[in-house]
């Protein structure tokens, strides 16, 4: 289960973890009123994803009717398909250096692994491997004061600020057995004025160990269109791309995605409509896509159970009901593959045979 930022950094206040003074609001004029409160601040969205900043998520103020505006204009935006229904207005922070801390269950090795890196802040991801230190702990033993120490000797962390990022390492450890989590990652980890604090927090809880965590609030972390998927009996999940994707088997649904990065594109979704839907569970997959408003759809059936002709009857009808204005890129092959082509052409749609040669028609379409 994931934790809004604000979730996150309470539980790091409760371990002893510096964070902003801040506070949670829900209303522009609340916006406002907690400016007065805290001063120049930063106000951040609080939805359960990534790039906030380059969504536009993040806004610094100086004044209250510029928290007033800037919060009116955060409410209710949509980012990586989550409305934006609340807000974390923080105190601005003086800088002086930032660096990345995580702790996240690695599952290959079966350990935690503590990543951590002196070029803390906006893409942690393009960092050369070099600048990261990695150290697995054993959980028999547990994260002990020789190993923090032996971490900064590897980031080059001099005396007193060796010394007080240690002290947050062990804590940050602390946190992430007794919550049970999967990952507690602070990103960036601030230096300002001689003492660390956590600018941001990402804390991701196991689900299978909730019943002993009984004080966290529940979490939905679905989208409204997982959630219509859910409730249909379809895997979906939302992505940030333009190509939307179906396929039937999770395996086939990964591969297509993996297919159209090769390519260059980007997917919006990952749909796995099943090895046995049937016309009506493939009409509603077709539905979902065509929500998330892509450039192109692309379709990849290999018909085992799953019957060609099956689906190609299934997007005829939601071509006939839906205005559907956005090329559609077919690749069809299994049981009944004729039939579904025939019928495919009869309504215009050509089908391929190859996973490789329709993306790279979706991406090509899609530009």
């Amino acid at each position: 289960m994931k934790l809004y930022e604000y979730m996150g950094k309470d539980l790091l206040a409760g371990f002893g973890i510096t964070i902003p003074q801040g506070k949670v609001v829900c209303h522009p004029q609340e916006a406002a009123s907690a400016f007065k409160e805290i001063g120049p601040a930063v106000i951040k969205t609080q939805v359960l994803t990534g790039k906030r900043g380059k969504a536009g998520g993040i806004a610094f103020v100086n004044n209250p009717r510029e928290a007033q505006n800037e919060a009116g204009r955060l409410l209710g935006m949509t980012i990586g398909g989550f409305k934006v229904e609340r807000l974390l207005v923080e105190s601005k922070l003086q800088i002086d250096r930032e660096l990345y801390l995580a702790i996240v269950l690695d599952g290959t090795l079966r350990y935690p692994v503590v990543l951590t890196s002196t070029r803390g802040g906006m893409d942690i991801e393009e960092v050369p491997p070099e600048f990261i230190v990695k150290y697995p702990v054993r959980p028999s033993l547990g994260l002990q004061p020789f190993m923090a120490r032996e971490i900064c000797r590897r980031l080059d962390l001099k005396a007193d600020l060796a010394k007080e990022f240690s002290t947050v390492l062990l804590k940050l450890y602390r946190l992430f057995k007794e919550r049970d989590a999967e990952l507690v990652e602070i990103n960036p980890l601030v230096l300002s004025k001689g003492r660390f604090i956590a600018a941001d927090a990402k804390v991701t809880i196991d689900d299978d160990a909730l019943f002993r965590q009984k004080d966290l609030v529940k979490v939905e972390e679905r989208t409204d269109l997982e959630k219509k998927a859910h409730e249909l009996g379809l895997a979906f999940v939302e992505l940030d791309g333009d190509i939307a994707v179906m396929a039937n088997g999770a395996g086939m649904a990964m591969a297509t995605l993996d297919m159209i990065h090769y390519y260059g594109g980007r997917p919006a979704n990952f749909l796995d409509a099943g090895g046995g839907a049937g016309v009506e569970q493939t009409a509603q997959a077709l539905e979902l896509l065509l929500a998330t408003k892509p450039r192109v759809i692309m379709i990849n059936i290999f018909g085992g159970i799953t019957r060609c002709d099956d689906v190609a009857n299934a997007f005829a009808k939601v071509k006939r009901e839906k205005n559907i204005n956005v090329p559609v890129v077919f690749r069809l092959v299994g049981t009944n593959e004729e039939a579904g082509r025939k019928i495919l052409d009869d309504i215009g749609v050509s089908a391929y045979g190859t996973m490789r040669e329709t993306a790279q028609k979706a991406v090509e379409l899609a530009g």
